[in-house]
């Protein structure tokens, strides 16, 4: 139903996918896996004729999705991860204009029969807006599968869903899944183990691994795990597990527990049942383990980088870490031995020599000295038969230049003070 030779995509100097390959039956509900960034959403997009490859060829029930791309629509129900729908309009209004889009014939039919497989059709005349997320996700999905495409891309159809809109949603792929080929885009594995019949797990744009869960699990764990439990164990319990044939290794965890390591594809369980009751002694658990399907995609996804060395291992001798740059920084602190202001030497050009007018300064203006003022010159009286001497204003510049701000008159009082010195004349 669908197959994928050599695909590779390239975003400018970035390689996203890389020689990717597989291949999907119809009737199979596969799980693409893949951390966040692994090239998982870019190979739906070129599955469904949204974007071309860079490089290899891709086929959706026989059709080539760059040179028959119409043809490969019409055979494909896609949900993406953001799902295009329009809140001011209604469940059915909104299944009736997408019917028409893609020219379903028959479109009442069409709509009520996708309505009632994804179970909202007693929502058909409720605004989509006003919907919970997980009944959205439906609407969707009712999208999807309006035409009875013979392939479902979905794109991780449970992100941001409750836990019971999850366990719906599942279900409802399920449903779909036995009637139509789906390939399930995701990163949260209990979704995959409980939907999917075969897992493609994705890295780096590289398919690391394709199978069938526990084959997976058997091809990369390497031996087989028991967990044994013995009430009261004696001290001889650990040589008696170890006497059994196709036991590895027995591992004591305590309090009666052992983590027996058996040989591949083998089951020791009733023999080490048996080792354990003809003795008399209590069998309390016994429970085959092993690697899970997240043990599996951490081993497969996780990149190894070699750990830098702790300061610990440098004091014991193991070698020494590499010095800290140090950081520049933004701002640099004033040395405090530079006084912040100095005074301008007169030898220099544009300065002010000895009974010359200083040239008037620019930008800012020289900040007042600090420490006390010098006391004020002794105020002059005027003697018998004498006029007083007019207040006059103070000069702005005398003040810029430093120095301290004496009194000043107001202009209507050293205007009136100049027409009584008038008058008096």
């Amino acid at each position: 139903m669908i197959d994928v030779e050599h695909l590779c995509k390239d975003y400018g100097t970035f390689r996203a996918l890389d020689d990717v390959t597989f291949h999907v039956d119809r009737g199979e509900v596969v799980g693409f896996l893949g951390p966040n960034g692994a090239g998982k959403t870019t190979t739906m997009r070129i599955l469904t004729g949204y974007m071309p490859p860079s490089e290899g060829r891709a086929r959706v029930a026989g059709f080539d999705v760059f040179e028959d791309s119409l043809a490969v629509r019409k055979r494909i129900g896609y949900l993406p991860e953001s799902v295009p729908l329009y809140g001011e309009m209604s469940v059915r209004a909104y299944l009736d204009y997408m019917a028409s889009l893609r020219r379903v014939p028959e479109r009442r039919k069409a709509i009520w029969r996708a309505m009632e497989a994804c179970h909202i059709e007693d929502r058909a005349d409720s605004l989509i807006g006003k919907l919970s997320k997980g009944l959205r996700q439906r609407v969707g999905l009712a999208q999807a599968i309006l035409h009875d495409p013979e392939v479902l891309i979905l794109d991780e159809p449970t992100i941001g869903l409750d836990p019971k809109q999850i366990i719906e949603v599942r279900e409802l792929i399920r449903e779909l899944g036995a009637e139509h080929t789906v390939i399930l885009s995701t990163h949260i594995l209990p979704e995959v183990s409980q939907t999917c019949s075969r897992v493609l797990i994705i890295h780096n744009g590289r398919i690391a691994a394709e199978g069938r869960p526990e084959d997976l699990i058997a091809r990369l764990q390497g031996a087989e795990y028991v967990h044994v439990r013995i009430g009261s164990a004696p001290a001889d319990a650990h040589a008696v597990l170890s006497e059994v044939e196709g036991v590895v290794e027995v591992q004591p965890q305590g309090e009666g527990s052992y983590h027996v390591i058996c040989a591949p594809s083998t089951d020791k369980r009733p023999q080490l049942a048996r080792a354990v009751v003809e003795r008399g002694w209590d069998l309390l658990e016994l429970r085959t383990g092993g690697m899970s399907l997240e043990d599996i995609f951490l081993r497969l996804t996780t990149d190894e980088a070699p750990t830098p060395p702790s300061p610990a291992a440098d004091r014991r001798g193991g070698g020494r870490a590499p010095a800290p740059t140090a950081a520049r920084p933004r701002y640099q602190r004033r040395d405090a031995s530079r006084p912040r202001y100095q005074r301008r030497d007169a030898s220099r050009p544009g300065t002010a020599g000895e009974g010359e007018e200083p040239p008037p300064q620019q930008g800012r203006a020289r900040p007042r000295r600090k420490g006390p003022h010098p006391d004020p010159p002794p105020r002059q009286t005027a003697g018998e038969g004498e006029e007083p001497a007019p207040r006059l204003l103070r000069d702005p510049a005398a003040d810029r230049r430093g120095g301290r701000r004496g009194p000043t008159l107001s202009r209507d009082k050293a205007a009136r003070h100049a027409v009584e010195s008038q008058v008096a004349l």
